[in-house]
């Protein structure tokens, strides 16, 4: 079975690489995230696939696209389905390539991750396989995202703090504020 998978960043995808692999599935990577800011952070998540492509040898597709123009467009005075967008945006990249190199199916390494919301992403994910035609392959991964993160600490590969988007870069440090608050 030949599968693309949307990589979001290496740490997430180390897990869900090597289950998949380790079933004998024909993984090609694909590089697309226009949702990450600032642009040092897309090259730092950026250069870690790179350096994962490299160390473990894996077919790579890659968008490099930095747009956060566009997608300030799309959820600026609907940023409480900022995640929706985002998903559906990169899973139909991840489609649309499966479709293009005849790839029997696609997948995110979202999947691994216990900050995602699944249900969104399963939804988005079933809506590109109709719009697309080609299989969704939703597998929960989070029973390996510590041993994902351990393996991409072993790699020396850039580990972020963030989910990404410039919201979600702004809840982390908001989120500390609040913290350094409540113990004043």
């Amino acid at each position: 079975m030949k599968m693309v998978m949307h990589i979001c960043c290496s740490n997430c995808a180390v897990y869900p690489v090597q289950t998949l692999l380790g079933r004998g599935v024909d993984i090609v990577g694909l590089w697309y995230n226009p949702n990450i800011h600032p642009y040092t952070e897309y090259q730092n998540r950026l250069g870690a696939v790179h350096r994962l492509h490299e160390l473990w040898g894996l077919e790579m597709e890659y968008t490099d696209y930095y747009g956060l123009t566009g997608f300030l467009r799309n959820v600026v005075n609907n940023e409480g389905k900022r995640c929706e967008y985002c998903y559906s945006v990169r899973l139909e990249a991840a489609a649309v390539k499966a479709k293009e190199l005849k790839a029997d199916a696609f997948t995110t390494s979202l999947l691994v991750s216990p900050y995602q919301d699944f249900g969104i992403i399963k939804e988005m994910g079933q809506r590109m396989q109709e719009k697309h035609s080609v299989e969704f392959h939703f597998e929960d991964f989070r029973n390996g995202f510590n041993e994902g993160r351990r393996i991409s600490g072993e790699l020396g590969l850039y580990r972020q703090k963030y989910c990404g988007c410039i919201y979600s870069e702004m809840e982390r440090f908001n989120g500390r504020m609040q913290k350094k608050e409540m113990k004043s």
